[in-house]
């Protein structure tokens, strides 16, 4: 029977990636990106959620923890549906998994008899 021995060759270490987005963070991103895509201001899209532009500019930040009735209202406020934000979210957390972990290969094999 052959065994198969990795080789691992001498690498540098990887700097520490980045931590992955908080979900809070991943969300505000969305929307205030949602919202200067479509030339939204910040105070007619609260205004429009019924909530403050302080409070929309803490969520957009991602300094606040908005509950499901809130990310509900201020997506109404920008036309969009919760399908594709949410969308929008997991797509941006998968970009920094794939940057943090991306698929490499095992280097070279040897195959030993």
């Amino acid at each position: 029977m052959a065994d198969i021995v990795h080789i691992h060759q001498n690498r540098a270490p990887e700097p520490d990636p980045e931590p992955e987005p908080l979900w809070r963070e991943a969300l505000g991103r969305s929307l205030r990106a949602t919202r200067e895509e479509q030339g939204g201001r910040l105070v007619d899209v609260a205004e429009r959620a019924g909530i403050s532009p302080q409070y929309l500019s803490e969520i957009e930040r991602g300094r606040k923890e908005p509950s499901s009735e809130m990310i509900a209202a201020v997506s109404g406020a920008l036309g969009v549906g919760l399908d594709e934000l949410l969308i929008d979210v997991v797509s941006t957390v998968r970009q920094h998994r794939t940057a943090r972990f991306p698929v490499r290969s095992q280097g070279p094999v040897l195959l030993a008899a």
